[in-house]
């Protein structure tokens, strides 16, 4: 079964992705900011995908994948952005900075997982 790590500050949001992810059948660990889920990467909680937004307090998405990108453990882990930030500039600046997929908020749930499912199948590198 795989893991995803979801990064996401606002409450309701983070519980939706959550509770999609799991009733897909994955295991979901969840985090509130961009240094709470470094933490759990640098602690030994490695995922198979990160779903993240891209503006968060303290350290936003951008910021984020590039920390990803530089861990050892997590440099090949796919990233999934998944922003209000919709312009084409975001897109390409997201997937620029590191992020293999970016979809915009609000989705449909079928996109979300469509996205992760692919993802999940797809080796990076």
């Amino acid at each position: 079964m795989a893991t995803v790590l979801v990064v996401e500050d606002q409450r309701a949001q983070r519980e939706m992705i959550v509770s999609l992810l799991e009733q897909d059948g994955l295991r979901v660990m969840a985090a509130g900011d961009g240094d709470e889920a470094l933490d759990l990467v640098r602690g030994g909680q490695i995922p198979d995908l990160v779903v993240m937004d891209v503006v968060m307090p303290r350290m936003n998405g951008y910021q984020l994948v590039r920390q990803l990108r530089d861990y050892p453990q997590t440099s090949q882990v796919p990233v999934l952005m998944c922003s209000s930030k919709g312009e084409t500039f975001d897109k390409h600046w997201g997937l620029k900075q590191g992020a293999d997929a970016y979809i915009v908020k609000p989705f449909e749930p079928q996109d979300l997982l469509g996205t992760v499912r692919h993802l999940l199948r797809t080796p990076r590198g």
